[in-house]
């Protein structure tokens, strides 16, 4: 248990950050969750639609520090070389 003001404080900016950071998480994977989806049905468009919208939501929780920078990147990389192979 915290025993110092700023200790009890920290521990309320951590549960506070945690929450947001768990909202952020649930986005990033959504997000990632309906490419996946779109790429398993084989329509093209509708996981290059998905993929513009997920690219965003995946970048920008790089910068919140949700995931990694790399992560975000390969992620993204990822996503787009399958969905190439779906034209071929």
């Amino acid at each position: 248990m915290a025993n110092t003001k700023s200790a009890r404080k920290a521990t309320r900016v951590i549960a506070r950050r945690t929450e947001v950071n768990k909202a952020r998480r649930t986005l990033l994977r959504n997000s990632m969750r309906k490419v996946e989806e779109a790429i398993q049905s084989g329509d093209r468009n509708a996981a290059l639609a998905a993929f513009k919208a997920a690219e965003p939501v995946i970048m920008r929780a790089a910068q919140r520090g949700v995931v990694h920078k790399s992560n975000a990147g390969r992620k993204v990389s990822r996503l787009a070389h399958r969905i190439a192979k779906l034209g071929k």
